[in-house]
């Protein structure tokens, strides 16, 4: 940890170099996976993959270990999750990275009074150490997140801007050098990508400059981790895809230490055959890594209600080979992570949408699905 940390948005941050040093250097073992000699299947062999699991003995299942891919496989948890040993058994033989699902967000970590809570992350940041899997950050800056202690700052102690950026150096501060990255900016573009997201933040600070300065102020508080923007459904809406690559250009020619781009992927099992390859191919344009980094496709979302269950499982199967075979086209410098958001259906956030959802690669009881087969198939593992 930092030195002098603020520990609230009143929190002055000391402005010398001198007086920043000193930080907790527990590093992070960001090990990766064994490179494996496999190239990736044609989208005719991940077909092939998912529909044989039928025929694939339990034990076969069971030898499944998709953190042997050649670049880290992710998952998100919560802090409660790591009390399931069942849970945290799966999570050690299947990743190598772990997201906090949302207890690095804004909404925990400030406290009604303008103060910051950790617990629950250092917990999350302490399990990743403990089992060699790097960290990523999950999220800084997001419209839907105004904290009250924002709405209602006292700016007679404290300047907006100021306490903005106290509460970026606290968060990425506590943690520097163990993160392999951080979700900077989460959903700037409008859902149908006419435009970018009016916020506090942007009537505040400016549309454009709230996104700049915090990427540099999380570069000046963790000179190491890769920075993002997150953004969903661009694998559906070629405009909000293009509105997302221009705000990503726009942030480099500012000189945002931007270094990634982040896309979702909150899936239905019905998205038409082809879309994710597109998507993948125009976010790879801009030569920066790329994170599948909220993975998931759900079964109940999708728009053809004419499908029944058997087909949409089948569906959901390819549509996770197609995936993984996007990604795994992409240079070796640009595949990131790829992350499940939720590695057991049971775990899902849809889940509480609607109870019969299985979106998740895993089944209630943490068995490989057909379409976790079809993931392992396609990264030669």
């Amino acid at each position: 940890m930092l030195n002098r940390l603020p520990a609230s948005l009143y929190t002055t941050w000391p402005a010398s170099a001198s007086e920043r040093q000193g930080a907790d250097q527990l590093s992070m073992v960001a090990t990766r996976a064994p490179q494996s000699s496999a190239g990736p299947l044609s989208r005719r062999g991940v077909l092939a993959c998912a529909a044989a699991l039928t025929a694939t003995p339990g034990w076969a299942q069971e030898q499944i270990a998709l953190k042997k891919a050649a670049f880290p496989i992710g998952a998100c948890v919560q802090a409660l999750h790591l009390d399931d040993q069942a849970l945290v058994d799966l999570l050690q033989r299947q990743v190598s990275q772990i997201t906090a699902e949302w207890q690095m967000n804004m909404e925990y970590v400030i406290g009604p009074d303008g103060g910051f809570q950790f617990d629950a992350p250092d917990r999350i940041a302490a399990f990743a150490q403990a089992n060699a899997m790097r960290l990523f950050g999950h999220t800084l800056v997001w419209y839907a997140q105004a904290h009250p202690a924002f709405e209602t700052l006292d700016e007679t102690r404290i300047g907006f801007g100021d306490a903005y950026r106290n509460y970026i150096l606290a968060v990425v501060g506590r943690y520097r050098g163990r993160m392999s990255g951080w979700n900077v900016v989460n959903e700037p573009v409008t859902e149908m990508g006419d435009g970018l997201r009016e916020s506090l933040w942007s009537r505040r600070l400016g549309q454009l400059e709230h996104m700049s300065l915090a990427f540099n102020t999380a570069r000046e508080a963790d000179p190491t981790a890769a920075l993002f923007i997150n953004d969903y459904n661009l694998e559906y809406f070629p405009a909000k895809r293009a509105t997302f690559l221009r705000l990503a250009e726009r942030l480099l020619a500012s000189g945002a230490p931007l270094t990634g781009l982040g896309t979702q992927m909150h899936l239905a099992a019905d998205l038409p055959r082809g879309s994710v390859s597109e998507m993948m191919r125009d976010l790879a344009s801009l030569g920066l890594p790329i994170h599948v980094s909220e993975l998931d496709i759900s079964l109940v979302r999708a728009d053809n209600k004419a499908l029944g269950r058997q087909e949409l499982q089948r569906r959901q199967s390819a549509l996770y080979g197609e995936v993984a075979e996007a990604f795994a086209r992409l240079r070796p410098n640009q595949r990131f992570a790829f992350t499940f958001w939720g590695l057991r259906d049971r775990d899902s956030w849809l889940r509480k949408e609607n109870a019969t959802d299985t979106p998740s690669p895993f089944d209630d009881l943490g068995r490989a699905k057909p379409g976790a087969v079809a993931i392992a198939g396609v990264f030669g593992i």
